[in-house]
């Protein structure tokens, strides 16, 4: 299984590297040689989901087997997205992000084998989190981009207008969209939760707070960009501490447990 995770190592490296080399070219980076490499890499790493997550047992929905079920699902993204909209920027993040993932995966195997299969109301909880988490996390990503092509503007840098950034003002218009999906999905998460799980004002409590918290930030930025106008640095900040909160929420404790405390 070993050779799996090298060449998934590698081929997302190798996506990175195609991406990187161009990026700021007046003609653009190589697209269509980073596809290729990124899709190669997104069937080997859904294949080593299938095999790491389903098995005998149940479902392995450990903390290593989680994240990088959400690298899949963001990196999935991100890669069919570049097609239409111009995110090239944000791509050598992601696949390097995804590289690291599966390295940490291979490195640091932890096991939390849960059985979901009779339970669809878990199923459904646990498949709206990830989605809605997968989603907040690719709008912290075009945060990062509109903050740095604002930069740039601002500084009067006259090689964006030869680069193949895309303008901040359609980066902004993907941000405040992927934000609203990103926090209907978050509340549908959150009340599914309440309905269907025991523990979510139980052990889960610290999870159930971030995770409100970072839900009260992203209503507030979408009601605010509504009402008031907002954008800019406030949204941006918003974005980025609501990411965070989700981390938090979603590996932080688990962290502890199955990585930091699992090797004592």
């Amino acid at each position: 299984m070993s050779w799996l995770y090298i060449f998934i190592i590698v081929m997302y490296l190798a996506a990175t590297a195609s991406i990187s080399t161009r990026l700021f070219h007046q003609q653009g980076p190589q697209h269509k040689l980073a596809g290729i490499f990124a899709i190669v890499a997104l069937v080997a790493h859904a294949f080593l989901l299938n095999q790491r997550i389903l098995t005998e047992p149940g479902q392995d929905m450990s903390i290593t087997n989680v994240a990088s079920l959400i690298a899949w699902l963001i990196t999935c993204s991100m890669t069919f997205a570049s097609f239409s909209l111009a995110s090239a920027l944000l791509l050598p993040m992601v696949y390097g992000f995804s590289a690291m993932v599966i390295l940490i995966q291979w490195l640091l195997p932890t096991h939390h084998v849960m059985y979901v299969q009779m339970e669809p109301a878990l199923i459904s909880h646990i498949t709206i989190a990830l989605l809605a988490y997968g989603c907040l996390v690719i709008a912290f990503l075009y945060a990062l981009q509109l903050s740095y092509i604002n930069y740039r503007l601002k500084h009067r840098q006259a090689s964006l207008l030869h680069s193949s950034l895309p303008p901040l003002m359609r980066v902004e218009s993907v941000l405040f969209k992927l934000l609203l999906i990103g926090t209907i999905m978050l509340s549908l998460s959150l009340i599914s939760g309440f309905f269907f799980l025991d523990n979510m004002l139980k052990s889960q409590i610290h999870k159930t707070v971030l995770s409100c918290i970072a839900w009260v930030l992203y209503v507030t930025v979408l009601i605010g960009h509504h009402k008031f106008g907002w954008r800019g640095k406030p949204v941006v900040a918003s974005t980025i501490a609501g990411a965070m909160l989700l981390t938090l929420a979603y590996f932080g404790s688990r962290f502890v447990k199955e990585v930091i405390l699992g090797r004592f």
